[in-house]
């Protein structure tokens, strides 16, 4: 499970890096929305370690807060350029 954590939350800031060099908005989303998936998928992991008692509760909410933020800083992020996109 530890390695995909690892795996997962690494691909977040390597798309979000990516993201930086996006050729059209559409593919700055789209980047976006992939952070957002993975970031997803790192929470999920996260919760698994800590039902399983590989994280005790104060490392687990720690680590699961900063990515929980980071989940609403992406969504917000994307609903921000896809209005722009409409306009």
């Amino acid at each position: 499970m530890s390695k995909q954590v690892l795996r997962s939350g690494t691909s977040v800031g390597a798309n979000i890096a990516e993201s930086r060099n996006a050729q059209s908005t559409a593919d700055f989303i789209h980047k976006l929305s992939i952070a957002l998936k993975e970031s997803d998928e790192t929470l999920f992991w996260l919760k698994s370690l800590y039902k399983g008692d590989y994280l005790n509760e104060k490392e687990y909410e720690s680590i699961y807060n900063d990515a929980e933020e980071l989940v609403k800083i992406l969504v917000s992020s994307i609903n921000t350029l896809k209005k722009k996109q409409q306009n």
